[in-house]
């Protein structure tokens, strides 16, 4: 096998198979979105700037922007807070999105894997004491789980970097237990605008942090990494209007992933319950790849620390896929 930490869901899909691997909101984007994307475009005839889209991202989590880092999604972020600091005892607390853990090791650090039980639930006192850099998703991913946001905060004490990685945040209703507009000592927060906004291939998304942190993540930034489409997509995304129809999206995926956890546990399957816009699922081994056999594209949950080849994790979709799906699944299971 590969790396398993750089394994992602996009390579799930193949020619003909219904996608259920990629987070991405299955929906249009919002015509206003598709205006700003063009005229980034049209506006990447000269050199990007991301201090406007960093000015209208603070006042939208009620910060200064000086609060506030635009990043090529939120892969660079990861990236920029690896090399940033000689880290003694990294901790990455698993399962959860294995970037961040790959970033470290890729930046010469020996990570500390926290890897909790199911059901996944944070407790803050499993995290080491020494510990200098603490890197854990809220909700996370592949889990679904919503961390409290006072848990998030115990961890937090002098000489301590917490890193939130929101990039799911967006999907919950209400964004109960955000950390986003809070300015504690030693917090940052990552966002991303991929998954909710259906634009993966623009790369934005931003940090938000202490000044002090901020500069220090954008000393060791590639200057114009953050491109004019992107620019331009978390201008559009910062107004009231996005505001407003990020909330209907929410509650729509909240609507859609109910019916896909009453499907799988209708075919008496395991299901992790969810906040955000996928589900972790423990199938069986082979189901996952009877499910391609079948023409449907699942992301692979081995790949996770603390996962293995039970289980899945399935992305939100409207009723009709999700009714393609679980009867594949009651097939395939009837089969074995």
């Amino acid at each position: 096998m590969a790396d398993p930490l750089l394994h992602h869901g996009d390579v799930e899909v193949g020619d003909g198979l219904l996608d259920l691997a990629v987070n991405v909101y299955a929906g249009p984007r919002p015509p206003w979105l598709e205006t700003a994307l063009l005229a980034g475009l049209d506006a990447s005839g000269a050199y990007p700037s991301a201090t406007p889209a960093e000015v209208a991202i603070a006042r939208h989590h009620r910060r200064e922007p000086d609060q506030v880092l635009a990043t090529a999604g939120a892969a660079e972020a990861f990236s920029l807070i690896a090399r940033s600091q000689p880290w003694r005892r990294p901790v990455v607390v698993h399962p959860q999105f294995t970037e961040p853990h790959a970033a470290l090791r890729q930046a010469g650090h020996a990570v500390h894997e926290l890897v909790l039980e199911h059901p996944f639930r944070l407790d803050p006192a499993l995290v080491p004491e020494g510990s200098d850099l603490v890197m854990v998703g809220n909700p996370t991913n592949p889990t679904g789980v919503l961390h409290p946001a006072a848990a998030i905060r115990s961890l937090l004490r002098p000489g301590r970097t917490v890193v939130v990685d929101e990039a799911f945040m967006d999907a919950v209703p209400e964004e109960t237990e955000t950390l986003a507009g809070e300015d504690l000592p030693g917090l940052v927060v990552i966002r991303s605008l991929t998954k909710h906004w259906s634009i993966p291939g623009i790369r934005a998304g931003y940090v938000l942090g202490e000044p002090p942190i901020l500069r220090g993540l954008r000393a060791l930034q590639v200057p114009w990494s953050v491109s004019s489409p992107a620019v331009a997509a978390m201008l559009a995304c910062s107004t009231e209007e996005a505001r407003a129809e990020s909330r209907r999206r929410a509650l729509q995926l909240a609507s859609w992933r109910a019916e896909l956890e009453r499907g799988l546990r209708g075919l008496g399957i395991e299901v992790v319950p969810s906040t955000t816009s996928f589900v972790l699922a423990r199938v069986g081994v082979g189901v996952h790849r009877a499910l391609r056999e079948a023409g449907i594209a699942v992301r692979r949950a081995d790949t996770f620390p603390g996962l293995g080849p039970r289980w899945v994790r399935i992305a939100v979709r409207p009723p009709e896929v999700t009714a393609r799906l679980v009867s594949a699944l009651g097939d395939v299971l009837a089969g074995a």
